[in-house]
């Protein structure tokens, strides 16, 4: 083991025990402490199982998890063990991961739009991995860190309809020109970044994107800079219910690189995979704090219900809205919880509901149009698919704490974890166990049987 995570760092669930199981547990105490703060619990397991089903969709792609997305303490040091990359957007970012330990050459400096002070204190931190679209990022970087490795980002969509000012990355017919300017500020370029994001990889936009980027790469080699790095981005999704299933996007992925990226051709491919890794392993639960019944909006119309609730704090995201709100446009509570836990009737009528956060001010909103229960003031709602983008890596000074993330792992995941990285089942149970599904909070159709891999080496 790496050292980056320890079994103090997590609870250690058996089998048959679930994250579900878990969250009751923690309500029950809440319940009795009269403690009505909002928690995450977050199944690690489902972590693990995600990277190894990465690794064996994409063999050749080595994934840099963009910290932002979640940078809880938890998350980084389970995904550092893993081996994976940190893709980092600022300077409280990059400390983060190297306060735990992780060396700058696993460390990529994403941010399209960098201050100079971070970029000065990634320099003296050893990260040199960093991306630029402009002269003026060019023109920060040659002078705070002449030592970085750039990667020049092109744009996703390059088509006459995306509005300049609207997208990051470089058109491909501007590349030149940049890499032209790198090389008068003796500006070392590396490689290619494309990002398609989080609205999905489509097979026509992708291949369009690799195509591209071949193109760039070649105009930098040309100029004689040693291009062997391209960064694939992220987009991938983190949930199951998605319009394109991962595997399924992996093919197209794959089939893209072999065409222009063949293997053996020198070139390093990467990606930042965000949402994939962390959205299904964290279950969100808050309280209610306070009720109010609306008047109808039409005449003969039923009164609306609108609900306060403990959340997120701003520390998190500009509002608890913000956070609830990236699960889904359809946002509902997966279920809920009276005081002492227990399920209320399934057949209570519903009603025409809204939620808010701790304010309970209109920009604070979470929900509308949601058809709820007849809640109470003490009542517990629960969200699943939570893990992305709702966990801040460091709060503001003055703000509230952020709930607390309470992380389990089953044991058969810290088997499993343990032998990716080399270390021999110690008995015969366990070697008969790695072939059994690692989730402590749901399973695949398919379990993963692992064999010993190591992690993928640094890129520089």
């Amino acid at each position: 083991m790496n050292g980056y995570l320890t079994e103090s760092n997590f609870l250690m669930v058996e089998e048959g025990f679930t994250t579900r199981d878990l969250l009751e547990n923690l309500l029950v105490e809440l319940c009795q402490a009269s403690d009505q703060q909002a928690f995450f619990v977050a199944d690690l397991g489902d972590i693990v199982k995600k990277h190894l089903r990465f690794l064996k969709a994409l063999p050749r792609v080595k994934p840099y998890f963009p910290v932002r997305c979640n940078g809880s303490e938890g998350v980084i040091r389970l995904l550092a063990e893993l081996g994976t990359g940190f893709a980092c957007t600022n300077k409280a970012e990059l400390s983060r991961v190297q306060s735990i330990g992780v060396p700058p050459d696993k460390i990529f400096y994403s941010s399209p739009c960098k201050q100079v002070a971070h970029i000065k204190y990634a320099a003296s931190h050893g990260v040199q991995l960093m991306t630029f679209d402009n002269e003026v990022e060019l023109s920060k970087v040659a002078r705070s860190h002449p030592r970085a490795k750039l990667l020049l980002g092109i744009a996703a969509d390059s088509s006459s309809s995306a509005h300049p000012s609207m997208t990051f990355g470089v058109t491909l017919q501007s590349c030149r020109h940049l890499l032209e300017t790198a090389k008068e500020l003796a500006v070392e370029v590396v490689g290619i970044s494309f990002h398609l994001g989080s609205s999905g990889l489509e097979p026509q936009a992708f291949a369009q994107c690799v195509a591209a980027a071949q193109l760039a790469l070649e105009m930098g080699t040309e100029l004689g800079y040693k291009m062997h790095l391209l960064d694939i981005g992220g987009g991938f999704p983190g949930t199951e219910g998605t319009k394109a299933r991962f595997e399924e996007m992996a093919a197209v992925i794959n089939s893209a690189l072999d065409l222009y990226f063949p293997d053996g051709c020198g070139v390093e491919i990467i990606a930042t995979p965000g949402r994939y890794y962390v959205t299904s392993a964290f279950t969100f639960t808050a309280s209610i704090t306070t009720k109010e019944e609306l008047p109808a909006e039409q005449p003969g119309s039923d009164a609306r219900r609108a609900w306060c609730i403990t959340s997120v704090t701003a520390s998190t995201a500009p509002s608890a809205a913000s956070c609830l709100t990236t699960r889904a446009p359809h946002l509902g509570c997966t279920s809920w919880f009276v005081c002492p836990p227990q399920r209320p009737c399934l057949e209570q009528p519903s009603h025409s509901s809204s939620l808010r956060g701790p304010s309970g001010q209109a920009d604070d909103r979470i929900a509308d149009g949601l058809e709820l229960p007849e809640l109470h003031v003490g009542d517990w709602l629960v969200f699943e698919d939570m893990g992305a983008y709702t966990i801040a890596t460091t709060a503001p000074r003055g703000e509230c704490p952020q709930p607390r993330v309470t992380y389990a792992m089953s044991r058969l995941a810290w088997k499993t974890l343990q032998l990716f990285q080399g270390k021999p089942p110690q008995t015969e149970e366990d070697r008969e166990s790695v072939c059994a599904p690692l989730s402590c909070g749901w399973e695949m159709v398919e379990p993963l049987c692992v064999t010993p891999v190591f992690a993928p080496a640094s890129i520089i």
